[in-house]
């Protein structure tokens, strides 16, 4: 609707510039007619009150189906004496975002002091994020991977105790690099150079990397035709930012960021439990866990979850998983139960073998 009207109007234009330099004292009556009849053809008034109803119609649908006042589920005690926490969370998300000056401004202004133990964090933080921005703009800007193949190799060892495959694929993308912007033969030469330490683990995909230069006029129509996608700029960017916050003990987006996402997901089902709990006059009284459980996608489950195989339900830091003398795992609210149930003052049967336990030989499990 909105490109009708432009082009009606851009119509309209041109018709009256036609009409200026054509016009003159003779005619200028009968040219202005034609321009009335013209300017009619054209329907603007129905056009825009089209537009102008559809543009109605659509508000009031926004309206209908976005009309939920979110401030009835708002708490605002959760953040009461949490100011500590806020500003480290800020401080933390700036700096993951490569806004060091920003970062430095909201330390000033917050009156944090330059010997406080935030200050020193977000120093040392800075160092390395500043250092990781340098590579992923030398990767993305001029999709150079030098100073990215001297950190892998600088962290050989923190890489492989997680079993990372970043060198490797660092090295891979280099090759394919050469190979598309130089000879193959300066490609197998670097595959030589550089692939036999991955040969052990990474034999195969070797193997197709350097018979890959046998097609290296044709590589594009090839069955090799998906070493020419930049989308292995993408991904190389994406997995070396992954295993640098990795080593850094910290996931790829910033807690703030994190956390934003998960409320979003988190909303709509939160708003139709408190309409339902608000039909059915009930009440919230969990403190610590949400009545309803939320799907989070893979990427957002931070930590194992442990369901007590005895009651079904799941481990918290009031009821958390407790290993038994046998090794099998159950909740403490349902060992307690069993050592309470149980004919002798002592021991009792484990659950899941026909070993015995007793309450003090159980062990808290920590995942």
């Amino acid at each position: 609707m909105h490109d009708v009207i432009s082009n009606k109007l851009e119509s309209f234009y041109n018709l009256l510039q036609t009409t200026k330099e054509s016009l003159s004292d003779e005619n200028k009556f009968q040219k202005i007619q034609t321009l009335q009849e013209q300017t009619k053809k054209l329907h603007f008034q129905k056009t825009q009150k089209e537009f102008q109803s559809s543009l109605l119609k659509l508000g009031k649908e926004i309206d209908k189906k976005f009309k939920q006042d979110v401030s009835v589920i708002y708490q605002p005690d959760a953040f009461s004496n949490k100011q500590e926490v806020i500003q480290n969370t800020l401080a933390v998300h700036f700096i993951r975002q490569g806004q060091f000056k920003l970062c430095e401004d909201f330390l000033n202004e917050a009156g944090i002091p330059i010997d406080s133990e935030l200050r020193d964090a977000v120093e040392k933080l800075k160092n390395d994020i500043e250092q990781m921005h340098t590579i992923l703009n030398q990767i993305e800007t001029d999709q150079d991977l030098t100073l990215a193949i001297e950190w892998a190799k600088a962290n050989r060892e923190g890489l492989m105790k997680m079993q990372s495959s970043l060198e490797f694929s660092l090295h891979k993308m280099k090759f394919i690099q050469i190979l598309l912007f130089k000879t193959p033969l300066e490609a197998i030469q670097y595959g030589r150079q550089h692939f036999g330490a991955f040969s052990e683990k990474r034999y195969n995909e070797i193997k197709r990397l350097m018979t890959a230069p046998l097609f290296a006029n044709k590589l594009s129509s090839s069955c090799y035709s998906d070493l020419c996608s930049q989308s292995n700029w993408i991904n190389i960017k994406e997995e070396f930012q992954r295993d640098f916050c990795s080593l850094l003990k910290m996931s790829i987006q910033s807690p703030l960021n994190t956390s934003s996402y998960v409320g979003t997901i988190a909303l709509p089902v939160i708003m139709k439990l408190y309409k339902i709990m608000m039909i059915n006059k009930a009440e919230w009284s969990a403190q610590d866990e949400l009545p309803v459980e939320i799907p989070l996608e893979e990427n957002l489950r931070f930590h194992s979850v442990f369901a007590c195989p005895v009651s079904k339900e799941q481990a918290t830091d009031h009821n958390p998983p407790m290993m038994l003398s046998c090794g099998h795992v159950i909740c403490k609210e349902s060992l307690t139960r069993l050592a309470r149930n149980s004919r002798s003052s002592s021991k009792f049967k484990c659950p899941y073998c026909p070993h015995e336990s007793t309450f003090d030989q159980a062990i808290q499990v920590y995942f």
